[in-house]
């Protein structure tokens, strides 16, 4: 198969896991746009065939969390995967929600320590493991929006929906909230709803997409970047975009789809010369 597969991760296994427990139904040559953390759950982009000559226009998109975090204990890899401390600390609603409303907007966010960013050439986890404290460099993320939907006084537990841009770590953001309101956090659960224009609910388990095959969780390729633009090639078009070649610009000001036929035949990018077939996946 070719395009785009809304799948909802259960816990527990490793992104790659689940692209491997969907080969029989996508073939060998199969991607993502996006992992998801054992622990997470929800919406991972996984695409086939030709299609996953598109994982870099959906890894970029935006994202949408629902996440719990825990207030009153510290984990070594700020989720219920690592070690976790007991703090003794609380704290209430109203600081709960200051805390949130100063993470929003442009954050210079630090980069847990057990993460896949490298450092000095190698993984943050790896060095991690070995002891090694050196932290990777923060980097500056975009947190949209920052919501407390409830907060559990009894149990010390907040729920939050966050919407962030590529690279933002939700157990970060709960780690922050636990600093900053003095108790302590992590994140303990965490699902991803949506990313870019996709979200959860039309996504299906490995299980079930195995099973049923085609479903609202099956995307062609054409649609499955809906927020890029469109143009409609004509057959001398088409000709030249499969032979990689240029084509007159009309006003692109940046990546385009290139559609013959209802299908989507390449990505095309604009510069000095033209409209450039940048991903060409064919007639």
């Amino acid at each position: 198969m070719t395009g785009l597969l809304l799948v909802d991760k259960p816990p527990g296994p490793t992104s790659f896991a689940v692209i491997r427990r969907l080969r029989p139904l996508t073939g060998p040559k199969v991607g993502h746009a996006g992992t998801l953390d054992p622990f997470a759950t929800g919406l991972l982009l996984v695409l086939a065939g030709r299609a996953t000559r598109l994982a870099t226009f959906l890894s970029g998109l935006d994202k949408r969390y629902r996440a719990v975090v825990q207030f009153g204990a510290v984990s070594s890899t700020l989720d219920p995967e690592g070690e976790i401390s007991q703090t003794g600390g609380r704290t209430d609603a109203a600081a709960v929600a200051e805390a949130a409303a100063a993470l929003t907007g442009d954050v210079l966010q630090e980069v847990p320590m057990a993460s896949a960013v490298r450092v000095a050439g190698e993984r943050s986890y790896a060095r991690m493991r070995r002891g090694e404290i050196e932290a990777p460099p923060p980097r500056m993320v975009t947190i949209e929006r920052l919501d407390v939907v409830s907060f559990d006084e009894g149990e010390q537990r907040a729920v939050i929906d966050v919407r962030c841009s590529k690279g933002t770590y939700v157990r970060q953001i709960a780690a922050d909230l636990g600093a900053a309101t003095a108790a302590g956090g992590y994140c303990s659960e965490l699902r991803r709803t949506q990313v870019g224009e996709f979200t959860v609910d039309r996504a299906a388990s490995p299980e079930r997409i195995l099973e049923e095959g085609d479903g609202p969780w099956m995307i062609q390729p054409r649609e499955a970047l809906p927020h890029l633009p469109e143009r409609v090639l004509d057959g001398s078009e088409l000709e030249e975009v499969l032979h990689g070649r240029m084509l007159p610009a009309a006003g692109e000001t940046g990546p385009v789809r290139l559609v013959h036929d209802h299908r989507l035949v390449a990505i095309g990018r604009p510069d000095e010369r033209g409209l450039r077939p940048a991903v060409v996946l064919g007639a």
